[in-house]
């Protein structure tokens, strides 16, 4: 999967205890290993969020 998608995906969030970003998608094993294994580069649980929304969100 590309991870500059990720950048701008509304999912895409700050730990700031782990001092890392990662998916707040709740999935399971078989969802991960889908989405990993997938000859599309797409995530199917991807949704737009740009810099305002993103902000309003926190």
């Amino acid at each position: 999967m590309d991870s500059t998608q990720c950048d701008s995906c509304w999912y895409y969030d700050y730990d700031e205890e782990y001092d890392e970003y990662y998916c707040m998608m709740d999935l399971d094993e078989d969802e991960v290993y889908r989405i990993l294994s997938s000859q599309s580069q797409r995530c199917p649980y991807y949704r737009q969020g740009d810099d305002y929304t993103l902000a309003r969100r926190q």
